[in-house]
């Protein structure tokens, strides 16, 4: 389970934890969320550890790979949760921030899957969740490099699912929306939950945000032997924001407009 230390990757780990697995973690940097987590782990009677590995240099996750085989005794699932978000205007974006992006959110958990799957096929199979984002089906600006990442992602999960398939590992990823997590805090101005959950009662179909939960429990359910016919699927998870057309100014409330009227009967 990679970028375990906070939000939705750190309530994946808890989650498959409930469900009754063992969990490796993985963190990039502060160690106090991963660690609290795995804690949290040990008291519901599972094992659990967690390690470090930079993703910004893909020679990591090898180590990272086998440290978790190790551990586990075997390696049944992985969730590439891992990544890094960034907004900058298109025309401002430098090669090395275009880089770096594709580096830890593309390439580092290509080979870590790479690493993993060798594993898998030796030993009977497994799964693969990606953690891929809205991001990756719709435009947002600023989003270039970010949306690309995220993007490349949603391709690699049906390239991937289809090679790998018959041969006994599942590939699928889900795309979450607006789950507010503890980054939101930092680095939106004047961010608050009382003003997401606002804003999600009139932009959201649901009328909500999302949760970590809410992404954790699909993605558990997706490394499931119930989920065993699903393959190379993007699940997008966003309370309806990606099916709401961009046009309709409130879908809360009946229209005044009456199209064909005069051509259908009322």
């Amino acid at each position: 389970m990679t970028g375990s230390g906070t939000g939705i990757g750190r309530e994946i780990a808890l989650e498959f934890a409930r469900q009754g697995a063992d969990v490796a973690l993985h963190y990039a940097h502060s160690a106090s969320g991963a660690e609290s987590a795995v804690e949290e782990i040990l008291t519901m009677g599972r094992r659990a550890a967690a390690f470090r590995a930079d993703f910004a240099k893909p020679e990591n996750v090898a180590l990272l790979a086998d440290e978790a085989i190790a551990m586990l005794g075997g390696l049944d699932c992985l969730v590439n949760n891992a990544g890094i978000t960034f907004n900058k205007p298109f025309l401002d974006v430098t090669p090395e921030q275009f880089e770096v992006m594709y580096r830890v959110n593309v390439q580092s958990p290509f080979a870590l899957t790479q690493r993993v799957a060798r594993h898998m096929l030796e030993h009977g199979g497994g799964a693969v969740c990606n953690l891929t984002s809205i991001h990756g089906v719709q435009g947002a600006p600023e989003h270039s490099v970010y949306s690309g990442t995220k993007g490349a992602i949603i391709a690699q999960t049906r390239a991937l699912a289809v090679e790998l398939a018959h041969r006994g590992i599942r590939v699928n990823a889900i795309a979450p929306g607006c789950v507010p997590v503890e980054n939101y805090h930092k680095v939106i101005p004047g961010f608050t939950d009382e003003g997401i959950r606002e804003m999600a009662r009139t932009a959201i179909p649901v009328a909500r945000p999302g949760t970590p939960r809410d992404i954790a429990q699909l993605a558990a359910f997706l490394c499931s032997d119930e989920a065993g016919f699903i393959i190379g699927q993007t699940l997008v998870a966003d309370g309806g924001t990606t099916v709401l057309m961009s046009l309709i100014s409130d879908f809360r409330n009946p229209s005044a407009c009456r199209f064909g009227a005069g051509y259908l009967p009322e």
